[in-house]
């Protein structure tokens, strides 16, 4: 009886021995070193050939107190330093105030004109990533931690120092300018404002004057149609007096003339009998008015006549004489004459003065604008003392590194795909046929 018996392959094992991957990885020293060297030459070239980078920075804080007291005791434009630093920290990363200093100064921008490029393009360029600025903390308020740091790269051939201290100048002149303009603005509106407040003031006075003359006018009329009323009643009155008292005299004349009464006489002489010669002398007391015909007809006619020749009665009342003296002083309002006449009207307006001692002291106004310290330079741009990139040592070792890094993984992986195929090639060979 034969059989025939064939052993199943022996499985490749999968654990790489550390001690054989050593001597594989030692083996290929050449490789690592070849590779090493290239990357680390690549370094080196990149270090010394590379365009240098340089970066220059300034530091804003604060202006002192004093140096905006000025303006604020305007009481126009309040502007705290922490709130002056913010403003020009808004102008410095201003879009438009950058273009305004990059129009301005294109001869320190040569180096980023292109042809075929507008100018805008050009300074997107030069804006995209040259200048980085570090704005205050809003939540801090206090002067030791407010600070506007601002950075600029730029590459060989290019003034960075004149671009970072030229620009931050020009941020702190535009920002003046501005706040210049804004409180010429703010004190010409004040100022309008305080004129329309006069000139209301003016006008109430003026619908106070008119008003005023016009009541004055008003009253005099009243009353001198009063006086003239109370006038014509007096005379209607003496007349109808003058006209009784002639009645009277007509009825006095004929009684006298009755009693044959020619001469003015009393009671007592018309009691005696003609021809009685007495030689004593009476005295006659009587509490009695005596009639009036006892005047006599002489009298009393030569009144009547005096009566009828009259032609008014005026100067038998004396409250006519006031009357006329009273309408003689209403033909002239002095008063309204005063008001009239006045040549500066502007010294009677009332509850102005507040309002002209402001106009006067708008228009008067100087603050020196010029010499406003919006913040204080802490540090200006310097020369740098060397480029920020590239730092050679740094790049030559890193790319040592690198190289010796690439070197072991290039060897490690031909050790793993030698290995692959080494195993796949090599077999177990089948157990001879037992017979």
């Amino acid at each position: 009886m034969s059989s025939s018996f064939r052993a199943p392959p022996v499985p490749p094992s999968n654990e790489v021995d550390l001690v054989e991957l050593f001597q594989a990885v030692g083996a290929q020293k050449k490789l690592i070193a070849v590779v090493a060297t290239a990357v680390t030459l690549l370094a080196v070239a990149y270090a010394f050939l590379a365009k240098p980078e340089y970066q220059v920075s300034s530091v804003l804080r604060p202006a002192a107190i004093n140096e905006l007291d000025s303006l604020n005791r305007s009481e126009v434009y309040q502007l705290p330093p922490a709130a002056a630093l913010i403003k020009v920290g808004a102008a410095l990363e201003s879009y438009e105030t950058r273009l305004g200093f990059f129009r301005a100064n294109q001869t320190l921008f040569k180096e980023f004109v292109r042809p075929g490029r507008t100018l805008e393009q050009s300074f997107e360029e030069f804006n995209r990533n040259s200048i980085s600025l570090t704005l205050p903390d809003p939540n801090k308020s206090d002067l030791l931690s407010s600070y506007i740091r601002l950075d600029l790269n730029y590459h060989q051939g290019i003034d960075g120092v004149a671009i970072l201290n030229g620009f931050v100048d020009y941020a702190i002149a535009a920002e003046r300018e501005q706040i210049a303009a804004d409180m010429t603005v703010i004190v010409k509106n004040r100022i309008n404002e305080l004129e329309g407040k006069l000139k209301a003031a003016r006008a109430s006075y003026d619908a106070d004057k008119e008003a005023r003359i016009a009541t004055l006018r008003e009253a005099d009329t009243l009353k001198r149609a009063q006086l003239q009323d109370e006038i014509k009643a007096l005379r209607t009155q003496l007349r109808t007096l003058r006209a009784d008292r002639m009645s009277q005299l007509n009825e006095a004349i004929s009684i006298a003339r009755s009693l044959n009464i020619q001469k003015p006489t009393t009671p007592t002489s018309l009691g005696e009998r003609p021809g009685t010669a007495s030689s004593v002398m009476r005295t006659e007391i009587n509490n009695q008015q005596i009639p009036l015909y006892f005047m006599g007809v002489e009298a009393l006619e030569a009144e009547r006549v005096a009566l009828r020749k009259r032609t008014s009665d005026d100067f038998t009342e004396g409250r006519i004489a006031q009357i006329a003296r009273e309408l003689q002083l209403l033909q002239t309002n002095r008063e309204i004459e005063v008001l009239n006449e006045r040549k500066n009207e502007d010294v009677f307006l009332s509850g102005v003065q507040s309002l002209r001692a402001e106009e006067v002291r708008l228009r008067n106004l100087n603050v020196d604008m010029s010499r406003l310290k919006l913040v204080t330079i802490d540090k200006q741009a310097l020369e740098p003392l060397g480029p920020i990139k590239p730092k050679k040592a740094m790049v030559i070792l890193l790319g040592a590194i690198l190289g010796l890094m690439l070197g072991l993984s290039i060897a490690l992986v031909r050790y793993l795909f030698t290995k692959k195929r080494n195993d796949k090639a090599v077999g177990v060979q089948p157990l001879g046929r037992l017979n």
